[in-house]
């Protein structure tokens, strides 16, 4: 008797590995989940941090207002708004796995585009001067000379977001996403048993975690401080 709930070591491992193929398929769906929303997080806060950043008030006022709207609105909210909301305006009806991983990669667009702007601002003023200087495109400057430089600076702060995109991953659950937690959830409901698949979810968590950390780590000793070099 643990907590007052009886726990049966034999039975509960052979129920663990009976269910463990199907928290697999979960997890497979949570991997790619946080995979396609961190990848359009990072694209799109680049877009957006670099839009911010651009000398027209008329380009970077609205780029200022999106980012912050994306910041201060709920990650629900805005999964509803994409899952039933925009099929509404479009007529297009919108799987829910890309609605999840749209919502996820809209609402850390925001954190990634601050992140990015910290980066830019950290690289010397002269580097842009330079750029000038040579009378070298802005585009190509940026690119190729700026950016390379901020991205060592902005690696572990990305990394931080990467982790919180996988712990957000079951919110998708409310627009039918079979995640991992949601498929947990069901076992529990159908055996009475939550103490464990929700265990193993949170073990299989925490070992998703350190890995992502341990690779954000290894990313960020690796990389040149001085920048990327490009050839």
């Amino acid at each position: 008797m643990l907590f007052g709930i009886e726990w049966n070591t034999a039975s509960n491992l052979a129920f663990a590995t009976s269910i463990l193929p199907i928290l697999l398929i979960g997890l497979i769906t949570t991997l790619k989940a946080t995979v396609v929303g961190f990848i359009l997080a990072i694209v799109i806060g680049l877009v957006l941090a670099a839009l911010k950043g651009a000398p027209l008030k008329v380009i970077s006022y609205p780029a200022a207002f999106v980012i912050e709207f994306l910041r201060d609105t709920p990650l629900l909210i805005q999964l509803f708004f994409v899952f039933y909301v925009l099929p509404e305006l479009t007529g297009i009806a919108i799987p829910a796995f890309v609605a999840g991983a749209v919502a996820l990669g809209l609402q850390y667009s925001a954190y990634c585009a601050e992140v990015y702007r910290g980066g830019l601002e950290a690289v010397p003023w002269g580097q842009h001067e330079a750029i000038k200087a040579l009378n070298l495109p802005s585009a190509y400057g940026f690119f190729h000379i700026i950016l390379p430089q901020a991205i060592p600076r902005i690696i572990p702060a990305l990394g931080n977001y990467l982790v919180s995109i996988m712990k957000d991953v079951p919110i998708l659950s409310v627009v039918t996403v079979l995640e991992m937690m949601t498929i947990a959830r069901i076992i529990g409901d159908r055996t009475y048993n939550y103490l464990v698949p929700l265990s193993m979810v949170g073990i299989l968590y925490l070992i998703l975690t350190l890995l992502a950390s341990f690779l954000v780590r290894f990313i960020d000793m690796k990389l040149p401080k001085s920048g990327i070099p490009l050839k």
